[in-house]
C-alpha cells in the first residue's frame, strides 16, 4: 500500500477506479507491460488500460508501443512518473498553506465574541453592533481567546511544508512492505 494517503487521492480523483492504486504499486515494482500489471493485480485487463490512459491523460503515466514478434501482437509498456505527483501534491500543499497564512492573519487581527449557547462567534466589531447580545438567541456574547485556535492553524501549516520538503519527497513512494 501507498504510505502517503494523499497520493492515494490524487490517483483516485483522476481515475476514480478502485484499482488505481494497485496498478501504480505494480508499476513501482517493476511491472510495466499492461499485460504484466493485469496478472500481478488480478484486475481485468480493460480496468488496468483504463486506468492507465486515465493517468497518461493526467501526465502521470506514458507508455511505448512494441509489437510481440511471436504473435505480432502490440503490447503497451508504461511507465509512471512520480515527479508530476509530487508536483501536484506540492502545489496543492502550497494553496492549502496559503489558505492556513490568509486563516491565521485574520484570527491574529481580529478579536471575537462568541454566544455560549449556539457557539456563533462575531468579530469585535460585529458583536459590539449587537451591544454584545447573540442576534440568535438572546445570550450575552463573551470574550473568545482565539490562541488555541491561532496555534493550530500554525501547526497545519508546519504539516502542510513538511508534507513537501526534501525528506518526505523521497518517501512519497516507498512501498509499505508490512502490509504485503
Amino acid at each position: 500500500m501507498l504510505i502517503v494517503h494523499t497520493v492515494q487521492d490524487i490517483l483516485m480523483d483522476i481515475t476514480d477506479e478502485e484499482g488505481s492504486v494497485s496498478i501504480i504499486e505494480s508499476i513501482l515494482k517493476g511491472k510495466k507491460s499492461d499485460i504484466d500489471i493485469a496478472e500481478e493485480t488480478e484486475i481485468k485487463l480493460t480496468t488496468v488500460r483504463k486506468v492507465l490512459y486515465k493517468l497518461n491523460e493526467a501526465g502521470i503515466t506514458t507508455y511505448k508501443k512494441k509489437i510481440e514478434p511471436k504473435n505480432k501482437s502490440l503490447i503497451y509498456y508504461w511507465k509512471f512518473h512520480q515527479e508530476v505527483v509530487f508536483n501536484m501534491l506540492a502545489n496543492e500543499s502550497e494553496k492549502l498553506k496559503e489558505e492556513i497564512e490568509k486563516s491565521i492573519k485574520y484570527e491574529e487581527s481580529n478579536m471575537f465574541f462568541a454566544c455560549k449557547a449556539n457557539g456563533h462567534r462575531y468579530k469585535f466589531e460585529n458583536a459590539s453592533e449587537f451591544n454584545f447580545i447573540c442576534p440568535e438567541c438572546g445570550d450575552s456574547l463573551q470574550h473568545q481567546d482565539n490562541s488555541d485556535k491561532i496555534m493550530e492553524l500554525l501547526h497545519q501549516k508546519e504539516a502542510a511544508e513538511l508534507m513537501v520538503n526534501q525528506n518526505g519527497k523521497s518517501h512519497l513512494f516507498k512501498l509499505d512492505t508490512k502490509s504485503e
